[in-house]
Order: structure tokens, then C-alpha cells, then sequence
């Protein structure tokens, strides 16, 4: 049937979540529309006052610190959205204190354990079934959009990127805003 890439946004105050299915490939782009998709169906009426949005990525894969693309994908995100884009990375080795994995996606994992997942219908359906006896909901759905591998980043291109970083590791915490 092909692959189903995962990419979940938890919003730790509301206990809500939302996952993109990719089909494609694990992309900074595809993160970023993960991003955006939360956004436009969950997060933009939880916050309609909202000027920023912070952002907890682990250290590593397509939304890594080090990832160029990523920060052109957050700063293509700030600018369409409006919002500051204040980012902080899990350190190296730390990806486990990542609330999403412990109160999201273990528990979309228990709930599809022992179900053949044949299709992005049955997929998607399971992952939105998912709930606890703390209030979790979840939303989800199949994101058919195909994204490029291997694209290179300028410096340049990296240099038009509205990034300030933070006085503590500014490597791993930093906001993006809206180019104007």
C-alpha cells in the first residue's frame, strides 16, 4: 500500500492532538505542513488572539536544530500565519521528556496494537479514535501532498531567514518572525 509517516502537534494545555499522515517522505516541508494543518483546523480557534506559538521539536530527523530547510519551512510558516514562531529544541539524548510521546502517540500506539493497518482510511480512523480517561482527543487525517528530497539550503537562502536566537543555546531555542 505505500507508507504512513506520522508527524503529531500536542497541545499540552487542552490535551488535544493532531496528527498528519504523510505518504510521502519525512521532510522539514512536510513537518511544516504538519504545523500548518494543526493550525488551520485545531489551533486558530483554540487561539485567535495568538501572536506567537511555540514550538517543542526534538533534536534530530526533519525538524532538527540543525536542519536548514526546517528554519526556511518555519519562516514560509510565520510568514503566511502572522505569528511569532518562538522554537525550542529537545538536547541530544533528551527526545523521551517530549510530552508527545508520552501523552499522545503511546497511546495511539496501544490503541491500534493488534490491528492490521491496511489503509490510510483505517489508519487515520484509529488515530483519531484514540482517547483517554484524562480527556485526550485527537484529530488526524492523510496528507497526500508529495515533498522533495535532498533539497540543499544556501547560505544565502538561510541568511534571509527573520531567526533570533536565545541568550541560553541559542542553537536549539529561537524565534522566527514574519519577514515583512
Amino acid at each position: 500500500m505505500g507508507k504512513a509517516i506520522p508527524y503529531g502537534v500536542y497541545d499540552l494545555a487542552s490535551n488535544e492532538g493532531w496528527v498528519s499522515v504523510g505518504i510521502d517522505h519525512d521532510t522539514a516541508r512536510f513537518a511544516g505542513a504538519s504545523i500548518r494543518r494543526w493550525w488551520q483546523e485545531m489551533g486558530q480557534q483554540r487561539f485567535p488572539k495568538a501572536r506567537r506559538l511555540l514550538v517543542m521539536a526534538d533534536g534530530g530527523g526533519s525538524n532538527s536544530n540543525r536542519n536548514r530547510l526546517w528554519k526556511i519551512a518555519l519562516q514560509d510558516l510565520a510568514n503566511e500565519l502572522g505569528l511569532a514562531l518562538e522554537v525550542c529544541h529537545f538536547p541530544p539524548g533528551t527526545s523521551k521528556w517530549n510530552k508527545i510521546e508520552h501523552r499522545l502517540f503511546c497511546f495511539i500506539t496501544k490503541n491500534w496494537r493488534g490491528r492490521p493497518l491496511v489503509s490510510y482510511e483505517i489508519i487515520v480512523n484509529l488515530i483519531a479514535q484514540t482517547t483517554t480517561s484524562t480527556g485526550l482527543t485527537v484529530r488526524a487525517a492523510v496528507d497526500t501532498n508529495h515533498y522533495e528530497t535532498g533539497i540543499e539550503v544556501s547560505d544565502a537562502e538561510l541568511a534571509k531567514v527573520n531567526l533570533t536566537p536565545a541568550k541560553f543555546h541559542g542553537e536549539w531555542n529561537y524565534t522566527i518572525k514574519q519577514n515583512k
